[in-house]
């Protein structure tokens, strides 16, 4: 048979749209040609699949002319992931498998020069659009391809091990087939029980897990601003299974997966000189920036204004919209984003401004152009602005340890199942409409009009105070939103102090 066809997968954003990879031999000059819109990693497969063929042991057509369509034409291709399916397609065309063992197969691998089999990204992202076929990958790839509850995956090390399978042989060594590995509870990181003293702010972490919102962390050099971040994803709830397969694809589209952190919600923190196109993504083709590898985790930027202003602008739509959309002349790519941001910085240039312990020696032009670089639509968005003071050193050294995350999360645990048996959605998420709805006592309703009117907040800011009422509400175990938590919630509403 000279014609032979092979199912694979691309990758367009999280889709897996189908390839056929089309294998023709011909008589005529010897030549392996490659069509079908295809980047330079995928004709680099030309040189790959011939030596893995023939360091396999296996007859590569030397005296034929290949043609290799990779369809549909207009279908952007790259990464070496299309090696395994061409090589076993001239295998086919040249009769040394039969194509009929093809048929309700998928296959994607990179081949090394020995017939080896190197894993490549997006091997989740494919096994969810797979359907009834199964699915062929080089192992590592397989096992985190497996995570899909309904895919039949299959890993191979070598070449030789796929074509032993097709030909019907005995299972060889390095084929296996991969179950599903089922979600389980996992430790989140460090505990918040080893933050001293900071009351304040481990207060206003328990309310931001509780109902999903945004965190802005102001103080000076060394007070525990980063401390408290990198501990705030031991208070979230655990992933639902849907959300542990939302977060673990973007994570294998960008090549970064590890079946280690299965079901652990993820802690994205760039570092501040990151671009635009680092923090929400971008590229030809588009690829996932770090707000999407935050997807169901927490998005941690430090250093919050020394970031790039168009990189800090970008954030404000996926705060509000929960995805991205990257859009490039030729196609568009859509990425999930529902992070919660955590954002740490200090008060000026030099960090002491409002400072007991250290005198600050910036101007107050100096104060104002540094805070200046957070746009009011930014702050507007980011619902908790927490003051975190610098500890005295007798409070630091003798003070004992604080309450556990295990703890608390307990608590953020019931306050989230409340607002989702009342409303379905945890209480950042809320609408307008919803916030109509929602039970207010007639003292707390005043107390807002009346904060919203002499604060000068937006109708926005107003929106998020109130979302932040109703998530103290719920951890007081509240049906009705009491002055109280009006009042709490306009403590974290203070603008930065010029």
């Amino acid at each position: 048979m000279t014609l032979a066809c092979v199912q694979s997968r691309a990758l367009l954003g999280l889709q897996a749209p189908a390839v056929t990879v089309e294998v023709h031999l011909a008589n005529g000059l010897p030549s392996l040609t490659l069509v079908g819109l295809a980047d330079v990693e995928v004709k680099e497969a030309r040189e790959r699949v011939r030596c893995a063929i023939g360091n396999s042991g296996l007859e590569f057509p030397t005296n034929k002319r290949i043609t290799v369509n990779l369809a549909p034409a207009d279908l952007p291709k790259d990464s070496g992931r299309f090696d395994l399916p061409i090589a076993l397609g001239i295998l086919a065309a040249s009769g040394q498998i039969p194509a009929q063992a093809l048929h309700g197969w998928e296959f994607a691998g990179e081949l090394s020069l020995s017939g080896a089999l190197r894993p490549v990204r997006g091997g989740l992202v494919s096994s969810l659009h797979t359907g009834d076929s199964r699915l062929v990958l080089p192992l590592d790839s397989a096992r985190e391809a497996a995570l899909a509850p309904t895919a039949q995956v299959f890993g191979a090390a070598h070449l030789l091990d796929v074509v032993a399978h097709l030909l019907g042989q005995p299972a060889a060594e390095g084929w296996q087939r991969i179950l599903p590995q089922p979600l389980a509870a996992s430790a989140s990181g460090p505990d918040l029980a080893e933050v001293k003293g900071q009351v304040q702010a481990k207060r206003a972490l328990e309310i931001a897990a509780a109902g999903g919102h945004g965190v802005l962390l102001v103080g000076p050099p060394g007070a525990g601003k980063s401390m408290l971040a990198q501990r705030f994803a031991s208070l979230l709830p655990a992933m639902t299974e849907q959300e542990a397969l939302e977060s673990a694809a973007v994570a294998s589209l960008a090549g970064r997966f590890d079946p280690l952190h299965w079901g652990r919600r993820p802690t994205s923190a760039p570092h501040h000189t990151a671009s635009a196109v680092a923090l929400v993504g971008g590229g030809s083709p588009p690829r996932p920036g770090a707000i999407s590898l935050a997807h169901h985790g927490v998005l941690f930027l430090d250093e919050f204004p020394e970031f790039a202003r168009s990189a800090l602008e970008a954030l404000r739509e996926p705060l509000e919209n929960g995805h991205i959309t990257i859009a490039r002349a030729a196609l568009s790519s859509q990425f999930p984003a529902r992070f919660q941001l955590l954002a740490a910085m200090n008060p000026c240039p030099c960090g002491f401004h409002g400072s007991a312990q250290r005198p600050c020696r910036c101007t107050p032009q100096q104060i104002a152009r540094y805070q200046g670089k957070l746009s009011g639509p930014l702050l507007d968005r980011i619902d908790l602005h927490v003051h975190v003071p610098a500890l005295p050193v007798q409070e630091l050294l003798h003070t004992p340890p604080g309450e556990a995350s295990a703890a608390i999360r307990q608590r953020v645990v019931q306050a989230r199942d409340r607002a989702l048996q009342r409303q379905g959605t945890p209480n950042q998420h809320l609408r307008s409409s919803q916030l109509d709805a929602l039970d207010f006592d007639p003292a707390a309703q005043t107390l807002l009009h009346k904060a919203a009117e002499r604060l000068g907040w937006s109708a926005r800011a107003t929106h998020r105070a109130l979302r932040v009422a109703r998530t103290i509400a719920d951890l007081d175990g509240s049906a009705a939103i009491a002055s109280a938590h009006v009042a709490e919630a306009m403590q974290y509403r203070r603008v930065l102090a010029q």
